[in-house]
């Protein structure tokens, strides 16, 4: 049997729904999913097999106009996973259809993915999937796939609904179909290429932002501090929090540590379902002022620190 393997890249406007794609083509949560915008930062790569197909998914940052310096970031990693990609997989949301968002997607996809290829390798194929169709009625979709196809030269429009996961496996048999041959890229038990810290990290990030209904959770980052498995099989995991004011560290302990407490429940439940194991996890709140600005918390997320404000 041959092999083959690539990249795909998803993007889409803000709460598209690319994190619950990524998940379910995966099988597995690597990627936070919230009923809040912008949550994914880093570029994650969630790892798939379909019979003899590689499918290595980029899950970039929601493309959206960027205000701030860690906005800025997140744009240019969607974009630049997007040009990076052996196939990029627009999601649009059925219900919104082509907004203003979506339209300035698709003049940026002429011109940053199809433009940024080598004339050898022709160019990158697009293809368009509508999600949450399960939000519209038929006549509605129709409609709406005909506009968009109007609007850019898709190669294949695929009708899904990544929560319930209607659609999915067609869409992933064909991405399977179009990987270029070649070995594997990651081995074959291998379902994302972040490390557990920064899996574990954002697991507690997505917990935090589910309970925070502030914008607090745009000026706070997770990092798993140490990690220590121990002789009974378990693993004791010590993360710190980082807030930009004294007045944001109460808001994440809460009135009596209660919202901690149940974020770390929480997030503890969800590692040790990941894991198959025990965790014991210990959460600690620092203020750090100019985090958002720090070079190093970039790199981490996997994101370009540009100079500038």
């Amino acid at each position: 049997m041959t092999t083959s393997a690539g990249f795909v890249a998803l993007i889409g406007e803000p709460n598209a729904g690319k994190s619950t794609l990524l998940n379910r083509m995966v099988g597995a949560k690597v990627s936070i999913v919230t009923h809040k915008v912008q949550t994914t930062r880093a570029r994650i790569r969630g790892v798939a097999l379909e019979g003899e197909a590689q499918l290595v998914f980029v899950d970039t940052p929601g493309l959206f106009r960027p205000r701030r310096r860690l906005d800025r970031a997140m744009v240019a990693a969607a974009w630049s996973g997007a040009a990076d990609a052996d196939l990029v997989v627009l999601l649009i949301e059925a219900h919104r259809g082509l907004t203003e968002g979506v339209q300035a997607i698709l003049d940026g996809l002429g011109e940053k993915v199809r433009s940024g290829v080598t004339p050898e390798s022709g160019p990158t194929k697009v293809a368009l999937a509508i999600n949450k169709i399960d939000r519209v009625e038929a006549p509605v979709l129709l409609a709406l796939t005909q506009k968009m196809n109007e609007a850019f030269p898709f190669a294949e429009t695929f009708m899904i609904s990544a929560e319930k996961g209607y659609g999915v496996d067609v869409l992933r048999k064909w991405l399977a179909s179009e990987m270029p041959e070649g070995p594997w890229l990651y081995p074959e038990d291998q379902i994302a290429d972040l490390p557990m810290r920064m899996i574990a990290a954002e697991m507690t990030r997505e917990k935090l932002t589910l309970r925070l209904h502030q914008e607090l959770p745009y000026q706070l980052t997770v990092e798993t501090e140490s990690w220590e498995e121990r002789k009974d099989g378990s693993a004791r995991i010590d993360q710190l929090i980082y807030v930009t004011r004294d007045g944001h560290k109460g808001i994440v302990l809460g009135n009596k540590g209660e919202t901690i407490k149940a974020v770390s429940k929480a997030a503890r439940e969800e590692m040790e379902e990941f894991l198959g194991r025990r965790v014991h996890l210990f959460l600690q709140v620092k203020v750090r002022p100019g985090w958002l600005d720090d070079a190093e918390r970039y790199s981490e997320m996997g994101l370009e620190f540009k100079d500038g404000n």
